[in-house]
């Protein structure tokens, strides 16, 4: 994406023109964008961005036009080349990118290494400072180096040798802070050497491309995820992690053809990432999935799923896929934990399990810069454009709270000349896949979505954020804001955060502007009849929070450590340097 040096750069004060912050302030009329006479030729292009070109959505509809991110290539072996394969040139390169177009990660972990991580329970794990501490296989380590990750995150550094000492974990961790890689890393290298041992007879999917009779799969690994963008993004990452390995990822989630996954998971699946409604399916299957030989369970964004009424679904999950008792390692990860992630944990993982939380549960952090625009509704679509035509060009997701919004946001947009696209829950699983690749490629760099993608989308280079409309206390409030502002700011990047507020927006206003005070961001004027006085200003509250509810509720102490604010709990720094006892929480 080409971009134009004269253009202010993300988080500068002076953010748009003087014409801009005169839209926004002296109540000016909206434009009306003109008519599009002529859909198919491209659209004139504010300056520093990519030719706005007509985006198709139609055709993804139709059979031969696209291709299932779930058919993605993985790395292949013939069966006969011990416990690691040689290297493959070709894939590498798709896998990991030529080297020198590599998104480095952790470009900045001074303000994420002052976050200050909090262990419990009896067992106290000690942490890495580097990936080379940790034990792992060499071919494991140079997937990590092919990555381009640098310095392990505050949650990687406890959970890479919690898991490789084999405990149950739960880690909380503010969503861009390398949650996916943190349980990815330790448990493929755990596995590593052992697929031939522990793995289920499978065709060798090299050289076999249509399997009678059909061979049922029987993972290893099992991650369950809520949403079908993020069950394709950790299966991206996934298909990193096990190159050259002898373990064979798959992904399996709703609206994809189910003939098409069965195909993949009959050539050999040794770690399955899926979403609850399609792993239920598979798992009613017999003949196409057993859950006999797991041995690793992964809940990744619990409190989502359990917010979606997926209860039932996870006892199936569970207790009820013929899991030998006593083998499966459960881990639980998420950027908050409320009651119900809580009784999940108590129900399932070891008493000897380890508990990490990085920073506050649900908080942000300083590697975002978040800045909020007072905007009268009507006005909201012309502070878009100027909020966007008046900053560096980078890749900017928008969010919205409903799809009527979307796709009129998407034609305006589109008609001036930003090059965009949109993705919601009306979509087909074909568009909403086709929209994401283009988003990742550059090709259409603005995309426009409904806050139920918000956790799967994953892309390391997003450099903006805009709440078009903040959530709304009653569809996620504070919990929502954070997970959106979190596609920026991933493991160690920088970001910026934009938001428009109106007078619709008041229910939210006062943990928001407690949230701008705990990540030390600026709190505008409109929103400082809000801050907290006095002692609450020293020791903000969020009533949201877990470990206030439990406090309550008169809290859950176990010996050795307890859910609830207060003892029991050890606080370090992500360098493992231990805290004062009053930071504990």
């Amino acid at each position: 994406m080409a971009t134009n040096g004269n253009e202010p750069a993300l988080g500068d004060a002076s953010w748009g023109t003087a014409e801009m912050k005169a839209a926004l302030t002296e109540g000016t009329t909206e434009p009306q964008a003109e008519p599009q006479t002529e859909p198919n030729k491209p659209k004139p292009t504010p300056d520093g961005w990519v030719t706005a070109a007509p985006y198709k959505y139609d055709e993804y509809g139709q059979d031969g036009n696209h291709e299932w991110d779930s058919n993605a290539k993985v790395y292949e072996w013939d069966g006969e080349t011990g416990d690691v394969g040689p290297e493959y040139p070709e894939l590498e390169l798709e896998l990991f990118g030529a080297p020198e177009t590599r998104v480095s990660h952790g470009i900045d972990f001074s303000k994420i290494a002052e976050i200050e991580l909090i262990q419990e329970g009896p067992v106290r794990i000690q942490p890495v400072a580097k990936f080379e501490d940790a034990g792992l296989h060499p071919v494991m380590l140079q997937n990590v180096k092919l990555c381009n990750y640098e310095v392990p995150t505050p949650i990687q550094k406890y959970c890479l040798p919690a898991i490789i000492l084999g405990y149950d974990v739960i880690g909380i961790a503010q969503t861009g802070s390398g949650k996916t890689a943190a349980y990815l890393i330790p448990i493929l290298n755990q596995l590593m050497g052992k697929a031939k041992k522990l793995a289920a007879p499978r065709p060798n999917p090299a050289l076999v491309e249509n399997f009678q009779p059909r061979t049922r799969a029987e993972p290893l690994v099992v991650v369950v995820c809520p949403t079908r963008e993020l069950a394709i993004q950790i299966f991206n990452e996934a298909r990193k992690f096990c190159y050259r390995t002898m373990l064979r990822p798959c992904v399996a989630y709703g609206g994809g053809p189910i003939g098409e996954q069965i195909r993949q998971l009959s050539k050999g699946c040794d770690i399955l990432i899926a979403s609850p409604g399609r792993l239920i399916d598979f798992i009613e299957r017999p003949d196409v999935l057993t859950l006999r030989r797991l041995r690793y369970m992964v809940i990744d964004e619990a409190d989502e799923m359990l917010d979606s009424s997926w209860s039932d679904e996870f006892g199936k999950i569970l207790s009820g896929g013929e899991q030998e008792e006593g083998n499966v390692k459960y881990m639980l990860f998420s950027a908050t934990f409320p009651k119900g992630a809580r009784d999940l944990a108590k129900e399932h993982l070891s008493e000897e399990h380890v508990r990490f939380r990085v920073g506050r549960a649900g908080s942000s952090h300083e590697n975002i810069t978040q800045q909020i625009f007072y905007v009268q509704p009507e006005l909201k679509k012309k502070a878009l454009l100027d909020l966007l035509v008046s900053m560096k060009p980078v890749r900017t997701v928008i969010f919205v709270n409903n799809k009527r919004t979307a796709d009129e946001l998407d034609d305006y947009l589109f008609n001036e000349g930003i090059p965009c696209c949109s993705m919601h829950s009306d979509r087909t699983q074909k568009e909403r896949e086709a929209a994401m690749r283009a988003f990742r490629k550059g090709e259409n760099p603005v995309l426009i979505a409904t806050g139920v993608t918000a956790r799967g989308i994953d892309v390391k280079s997003v450099g903006h954020v805009v709440n078009f409309d903040l959530p709304s206390i009653d569809h996620g409030g504070i919990e929502e804001y954070t997970h959106r502002i979190g596609r920026t700011g991933r493991i160690g990047n920088k970001g910026t955060a934009s938001s428009f507020y109106c007078d619709r927006d008041e229910p939210i206003a006062s943990v928001l502007t407690r949230t701008l005070l705990e990540t030390k961001q600026e709190v505008p004027d409109f929103l400082e009849q809000y801050k907290p006085e006095g002692e609450a200003a020293v020791n903000l509250k969020f009533e949201a929070d877990s470990d206030f509810e439990e406090e309550e509720e008169g809290g859950d102490n176990e010996e050795g450590g307890c859910w609830g604010a207060g003892g029991g709990g050890d606080s370090t720094n992500g360098d493992g340097e231990k805290a004062t006892e009053e930071d504990a929480w």
